[in-house]
């Protein structure tokens, strides 16, 4: 195909996918050429094979980089991409306005024309994310799912040295990649492009916070709820209040904030943001276990969860009271202490305990889950008391934030090679394993798997692994002693009367 070939069916696509009308297609012809510096346009009368829009892009990209209108490495290409891309979007008004016209007829219809518009404009990253490996593993808390992180490309090596040249005098701008003024940003060297990225404005208890969704989903229309102000995230009575009333804006969507504190907190801390999106994770499917009342919350139901983290569930429609009794709890929270079960609220002045929440609405009720966190650490477990433990970091080492905590394992890319040789091993067909998994492998080996079920086999035991990094995390144990010290909790907090 030809590069007016590709620039032709890149128009058509984009036609036939809505993101562009008929009468658009010479002007959008003729930004893209510009864009790759051709003066000239040379019709095609029958191009083929079809590509998708992440293809065609990719084949622009690739000749700009062979024409020299470009450098050959990561950012630049991902800058023309994004600009490409600009080209066939409406300006982020116009987006505002489809979206809340739609949203007065009902909600799931705004954002579900917002969720495609962010894949078809190619800034959610849909081609890289079929790349993931992801499957799901039924275990005695409910179905967890797995995914192996394979859709963020690798950096080459050009674009590393860039990096380490590039210098930024004064404020960084944007300061983060959440900060509201990504929107629309060409990009840089060590910034990502968002020429193509587009924000709808969701008010939320008289701040303004914005709705856009993750370049890189794991889940259905996987979401991210930024504020506008650039400031550290901080659980608090506040966020009790937006998350349910966001999820009153839109019923269909859960939507939750990862911990405020390192170790259990998420990757970014220094931009107060949640996550949310359509999809029931296992964490939401896991039934009631102990449930108990709480004399001055009369409207309220509450329980703990099935669930191998330690969740206080409410359930009301009384949304008023759901943000009382929740900071009831997180103040009561932050201030306890258990050492019988390791759980000691302050080293000094610094503070160790703090909460997961979640929300959705369920059965015409609200629905708010309070996750108990510490992220004290010791002389055994340096990285955290409840943090994976050593003998889990051969599969999973890093944080456990919002996503996992709901039952969703983001695994690293590295074990898509070592998992292989992990089944080799196990069939006879390799001598040796990463050395980070030998115990493990020796272990796996007394089942006695074979060719025909080692790959299954070896996936049912990495989801099993993760229920352990989840069981690690929780706070108070699945155990006689870890579930008597939580009713010592649920005790000490209904005790205490507002």
């Amino acid at each position: 195909m030809t590069i007016y070939g590709a620039v032709q069916q890149l128009t058509e696509q984009a036609i036939k996918v809505g993101l562009i009308e008929k009468e658009d297609k010479i002007y959008v012809r003729n930004q893209v050429l510009s864009l790759l510096n051709l003066e000239d346009f040379v019709p095609t009368e029958h191009v083929s094979p079809e590509k998708d829009i992440p293809t065609l892009v990719e084949d622009l990209v690739e000749y700009a980089c062979e024409q020299g209108v470009i450098g050959d490495y990561f950012d630049a290409k991902e800058i023309l991409a994004s600009k490409i891309m600009n080209v066939m979007i409406p300006l982020p008004s116009a987006v505002t306005r489809q979206f809340y016209d739609l949203y007065q007829q009902d909600p799931a219809a705004a954002t579900t024309y917002f969720y495609e518009l962010s894949k078809n404009s190619n800034y959610i990253q849909m081609k890289r994310i079929e790349k993931n490996i992801e499957y799901k593993v039924e275990t005695k808390y409910g179905e967890l799912d797995i995914t192996i992180n394979l859709s963020k490309p690798e950096k080459d090596p050009k674009q590393i040295a860039l990096e380490k040249e590039t210098k930024i005098s004064g404020e960084k701008y944007p300061k983060c990649l959440l900060c509201v003024e990504n929107e629309g940003y060409a990009g840089r060297i060590g910034h990502p492009a968002r020429s193509n990225h587009r924000i709808i404005p969701v008010p939320l208890e008289g701040e303004n916070w914005y709705l856009q969704y993750s370049p890189y989903v794991y889940y259905n229309e996987h979401s991210i709820l930024l504020c506008e102000e650039h400031r550290d995230m901080k659980i608090s009575k506040a966020t009790f209040a937006r998350l349910l009333g966001f999820v009153e804006k839109f019923p269909h969507y859960f939507i939750g904030s990862n911990a405020d504190i390192p170790i259990v907190g998420g990757s970014i801390l220094t931009h107060d943001h949640y996550q949310g999106g359509n999809y029931d994770f296992a964490m939401a499917k896991a039934k009631d276990d102990i449930k108990f009342t709480w004399d001055c919350y009369d409207t309220i139901e509450f329980s703990t969860v099935n669930w191998p983290m330690s969740v206080l569930r409410l359930r009301s429609s009384d949304k008023d009271a759901l943000i009382e009794a929740g900071d009831h709890i997180l103040q009561a929270w932050r201030n306890y202490s258990d050492p019988e079960v390791d759980i000691i609220a302050f080293t000094g002045d610094t503070p160790h305990n703090t909460i997961t929440p979640i929300a959705r609405q369920r059965d015409g009720k609200f629905e708010l889950d309070l996750v108990l966190r510490n992220n004290r650490t010791n002389d055994e477990h340096p990285l955290g008391i409840f943090h994976p433990h050593a003998d889990v970091h051969h599969i999973k080492k890093e944080n456990i934030g919002l996503i996992e905590v709901m039952g969703l394992a983001v695994l690293p890319a590295r074990l898509k090679t070592e998992l292989q040789e992990v089944e080799n091993y196990l069939i006879g067909e390799a001598d040796s394993v990463n050395p980070i998994h030998q115990e493990w492998v020796d272990e796996l080996k007394t089942y006695n798997p074979t060719i025909e079920n080692a790959h299954e086999f070896v996936k049912q035991e990495v989801g099993k692994k993760f229920m352990r990094v989840l069981e690690d995390g929780g706070v108070y144990k699945r155990d006689e002693v870890g579930q008597n010290a939580f009713k010592r909790f649920i005790d000490h907090f209904t005790f205490i009367q507002q």
